[in-house]
């Protein structure tokens, strides 16, 4: 076979891509995917909860196996070869404009509302947010998870420039103080919907473009930190070196990409769209 930095494919292949082995992950995830939001429609409509919770385990253990195999793929020399990883590259790019995509469709909701007030149902006066519904102190809770998200970027950021350097002890910490801030946030976050003035179910239209825009952003959170935190065992393995590290790499790029949607969601929901504050 050839060596891992070699671009030429292992000698049984002609061509440079690598073609992966039969796997019935993708099949099991599929399913598991589909099961996992029918099972919301019954929780949500008949209050029917083992389908969603099948649905998840099944997610969760085709995540497990997939990544597993995945991981062990790239330890095979000649087969993660620099034109598979430009491949790999641009299929996490493509990834990422995707959810934008996601997120612009929650942001279209929000705008919609914000900028045509007399277009939410029976409300009495065109203001918005409507009459009524207290909203977050911007500059209390808010403002300290934007501060924990661009701390979580910079410290991330720190430990890509120590793996590219040799430096293991910087990777290592960066990494693990980046997780630990993404975990701050999802704590402060639940914190903050306890606090909430206001409820999902029944409370029109400003709680569920508020619910539905920070709560995705709060599962993308959850998922980014849970990819780290992968990155940051497997870099106490050594699986990551300077010149091969695209986990990393994309761990990376995606917890960049939830920083910013944060941003927006801050100076867009929180700051621009404050109306009477509630006092807690």
């Amino acid at each position: 076979m050839a060596s891992t930095d070699s671009a030429v494919a292992p000698a049984h292949n002609k061509h440079p891509y690598h073609l992966v082995d039969p796997s019935p992950w993708p099949m099991v995830a599929s399913l598991s995917a589909g099961l996992l939001v029918f099972g919301i429609i019954l929780f949500a409509q008949m209050n029917i909860h083992w389908v969603f919770g099948v649905g998840v385990l099944g997610v969760l253990v085709s995540m497990y196996f997939w990544f597993r195999d995945i991981i062990r793929e790239s330890r095979q020399p000649g087969v993660h070869n620099p034109i598979v990883r430009i491949g790999l590259r641009y299929g996490m790019v493509l990834f990422i404009a995707s959810e934008v995509m996601f997120f612009v469709a929650f942001f279209w909701a929000y705008f919609h509302f914000f900028l045509y007030p007399e277009h939410v149902s029976g409300a009495a006066e065109a203001i918005w947010p409507p009459a009524g519904v207290l909203t977050f102190d911007p500059f209390d809770l808010p403002l300290l998870n934007t501060m924990i998200l661009l701390l979580s970027g910079c410290t991330v950021t720190w430990a890509h420039h120590a793996l590219i350097q040799g430096d293991r002890k910087g990777l290592m910490t960066g990494l693990g103080l980046t997780v630990l801030l993404g975990l701050c946030f999802s704590g402060f976050q639940a914190y903050e919907y306890a606090l909430a003035p206001f409820a999902f179910h029944g409370g029109g239209i400003y709680p569920s473009v508020f619910f539905l825009a920070t709560g995705f952003h709060g599962f993308h959170v959850i998922i980014g930190t849970i990819f780290l935190a992968v990155c940051w065992i497997r870099a106490g393995r050594g699986d990551f070196t300077a010149e091969r590290h695209f986990g990393f790499e994309a761990a990376a790029w995606y917890w960049h990409f939830v920083d910013v949607v944060w941003l927006f969601l801050f100076v867009v929901v929180y700051i621009m769209g404050v109306g009477e504050i509630a006092h807690h």
